[in-house]
């Protein structure tokens, strides 16, 4: 084959590899035709139901939608870019903005005062990778394959990091009973939220860098996939639909209040149970296809990997900003939160720990997570607070 030949045909490569504004354009518009066409639909409503005072019934269940549909735009632009920079720069894109819509509604919600609700809300987004997405494709997958392997090596390295961020919580809540300085208490809290975002950069480095053998597993799909949008169409993406999540974010936490209010709930089942289904919509999905099609090791790794996110990354990267803005923020978690976790981190390690799964060990993480919604449903926001 000649030089000329070669030229040409890396030409042809780097063509494809970066698609025309058209097309970008394409799919960025199609890429989830349905959640697109919601989304655009009801834009505009939410942002008229905050505005023009609608009530919050219809601001929080419109933005919800909407936030939902713009969650599923946040990852596809995400996954482009990952594309484009290659395996390792590209997955720490997604490790970064994989809870981009939990980090904004958290941060919307500090703003706001909703300590209790930004509390719930990380608890809830851990518990709900960990139970109910993990409960699901355990229970469908098992339910297809009898049984299902995944590799142990992988899931037991993210499970001990799991039980090292319960530490992290721990020792903040018990240290405050011990305690009865509140500066000292919020000081040690700041402290171990830095040493926490320590640890998410070494496991990072670990999962990218140096052992990045035992996670290939759940990146082969993204490489069989070539790129639909090129980089400047997928980066203008991303800030759009960002700006947009931020708005709707806004709008949704200023009618918490009243939904807490007219729905009989505590604000604490808003934040662990509703709050988390919105933002992690996308990888739940992601996840139990995958577990259906028997790529457990890309289903474990999807919902293992967004709980060690929210652990090790938003939840101190919350407390920090909520120590810039002026907002309480702490790991000091209520008893309760912190006898839940304990509890969940114990029975996922014991279900994961001989790399296999069945629709057994499904039905119980499903049936746990019932039982803590249960228990939050019935727990008033005033003994919340009594337990902190």
């Amino acid at each position: 084959m000649s030089s000329q030949e070669m030229l040409n045909d890396a030409e042809i490569i780097e063509m494809k590899k970066q698609p025309t504004y058209a097309e970008s354009i394409h799919a960025l518009a199609t890429s989830n035709l349905y959640t697109n066409i919601t989304g655009a639909v009801l834009l505009p409503f939410a942002f008229l139901s905050f505005y023009l005072h609608w009530g919050d019934n219809a601001t929080f269940l419109i933005n919800l939608v909407v936030i939902v549909c713009l969650a599923k735009m946040l990852d596809f632009t995400t996954d482009q870019l990952s594309k484009e920079m290659g395996q390792t720069l590209g997955a720490l894109v997604n490790a970064s903005f994989g809870n981009a819509v939990e980090l904004i509604v958290g941060i919307m919600a500090l703003r706001a005062g909703q300590i209790e609700v930004v509390q719930a809300s990380l608890l809830g987004s851990i518990l709900s990778n960990l139970l109910f997405v993990l409960g699901f494709c355990f229970f469908f997958g098992g339910l297809k394959f009898h049984d299902q392997k995944f590799n142990p090596a992988a899931a037991n390295i993210s499970s001990s990091l799991l039980a090292l961020t319960t530490l992290g919580f721990l020792l903040p809540s018990v240290f405050h009973l011990t305690t009865s300085d509140e500066k000292l208490s919020e000081t040690f809290s700041r402290g171990t939220s830095v040493l926490l975002l320590f640890i998410y950069i070494g496991y990072m480095f670990f999962q990218l860098k140096t052992h990045s053998e035992l996670f290939e597993a759940e990146q082969e799909e993204e490489e069989e996939e070539e790129m639909e949008c090129n980089v400047i169409s997928a980066v203008f993406g991303l800030i759009v639909t960002t700006i947009l999540i931020g708005f709707c974010a806004e709008f949704l936490v200023d009618s918490i209040d009243g939904i807490a209010t007219s729905w009989k709930i505590s604000h604490g089942f808003i934040g662990l149970i509703i709050l988390p289904i919105v933002g992690n919509a996308a990888e739940h999905v992601s996840a139990l296809f995958a577990a259906l099609r028997n790529k457990m090791d890309l289903a474990i790794g999807v919902s293992l990997g967004s709980s060690l996110q929210i652990a090790i990354f938003v939840t101190p990267v919350l407390v920090l900003v909520g120590w810039i803005i002026g907002q309480p923020l702490t790991l000091d978690f209520p008893v309760f939160d912190i006898s839940v976790i304990f509890a969940t981190v114990l029975i996922v390690i014991n279900l994961i720990n001989d790399g296999n799964s069945n629709w057994l060990e499904g039905f119980i993480l499903l049936m746990s997570y019932f039982i803590i919604g249960f228990a939050f449903y019935l727990l008033p926001d005033p003994a919340s607070a009594l337990l902190q």
